[in-house]
């Protein structure tokens, strides 16, 4: 009985090994199976993500070239920009230098006003004369120019400004030098506007209203001016000085311009009224040279039948009698005939010739 249970024990040991055997490797064989559907997944997910991520990584490689053409291109802009900077500093200080001379400053202030005359449409043969000079008993003025105006009339303008304290103030290093220049600066310009409104130019040129033009030739000279002194526009038209940038000077030349349109418009106008004036005398003497014409024509016409009436009646009758008595004829004598055709007046119907 004891070797009986020994055998039957270890057959069931034996069968309880087999099956956990048989749970072991079910349970190996699952386990290299989800490993290989999770490398399976992983590949895909790899290759998906591969997917997306490719065109995102080449177009942040274009971004990257172009980001660096960008920047070469920029280098190169700044280069230049400074190359221009350098250049203008170059000219700056080269201008500023030839304006230290007053015959430069004077004739750089006349170049601006032509310039300005010109953009405005005043020609210098039709609306404005350079460099006059007031005859009279007084010391002789030289006004830079005279902008002629309808009816005669003129505007005298003056571009002296005075610059050289405004050219030292824009050198200048110290702000202390600088504000004293400035304020030289708005002191020559209200000098040389005192200076203007004593040569009373428009009693030397008679044509000339009441105030005369003083000529800034920047906006820049005239606004650090009047930023020194408030008071400078108020003073200059006291005195009948009237200051003017070249933005100001185009507008009050547009403004002359403007009217010598119109009165050439007017000179238009009445230059087509005289020619029709004349034309309508005209058309009248002509009128009446037709009405003598028709008269002529008319007594012409009465003659004519007259002379074909007599003609009839004295020479023709006459003429048909003889060939009745067997006078040889090698034609027939034609039968003239009157005129009755009636001669048209104008603006009226045709009257016969006999009224």
């Amino acid at each position: 009985m004891d070797a009986v249970f020994a055998v039957a024990l270890f057959a069931a040991g034996l069968a309880a090994g087999g099956v956990s055997v048989f749970f072991l490797m079910r349970a190996l064989h699952a386990g290299r199976l989800a490993a290989e559907q999770r490398d399976i997944d992983a590949a895909r997910i790899a290759q998906t993500a591969g997917a997306l991520v490719d065109p995102l990584r080449r177009a942040i490689e274009q971004l990257d070239r172009n980001r660096a053409e960008s920047a070469g291109e920029l280098r190169g802009q700044i280069a230049a920009l400074a190359q221009a900077q350098r250049s203008l500093e170059t000219q700056t200080s080269s201008l500023a230098q030839s304006l230290r001379s007053p015959s430069v400053r004077g004739r750089w202030g006349e170049v601006q006003l032509r310039r300005v005359v010109e953009l405005a449409g005043m020609l210098p043969w039709c609306d404005f004369q350079e460099q006059p000079v007031a005859a009279g008993d007084g010391p002789r003025s030289r006004p830079d120019l005279i902008v002629r105006l309808p009816n005669e009339r003129i505007v005298v303008v003056d571009a002296k400004a005075p610059l050289k304290a405004y050219l030292e103030a824009h050198e200048a290093r110290e702000e202390a030098v600088r504000a004293a220049r400035l304020q030289e600066h708005a002191s020559q310009v209200k000098a040389h506007l005192n200076t203007l409104a004593s040569r009373s130019y428009w009693s030397q040129f008679p044509q000339a209203p009441e105030f005369v033009v003083l000529f800034l030739p920047g906006e820049i000279f005239f606004s650090a001016a009047l930023e020194q002194d408030p008071a400078l526009i108020e003073s200059g038209a006291s005195q009948r000085v009237i200051l003017a940038t070249p933005t100001t000077l185009i507008a009050l030349l547009k403004a002359v311009a403007h009217g010598w349109r119109q009165e050439q418009v007017a000179q238009n106008a009445r230059e087509v009224g005289q020619l029709g004036a004349a034309l309508y005398d005209r058309l009248a003497r002509m009128t009446t040279h037709l009405e003598s014409l028709r008269g002529s024509l008319r007594r012409t016409v009465d003659s004519y039948n007259d002379l074909v009436g007599s003609l009839e009646s004295r020479v023709l009758v006459s003429a048909r009698r003889m060939r009745d008595l067997g006078v040889a004829a090698s034609r027939e004598l034609p039968q003239p005939e009157r005129i009755d055709t009636s001669l048209r007046v104008p603006g009226q119907q045709s009257l016969p010739l006999d009224d």
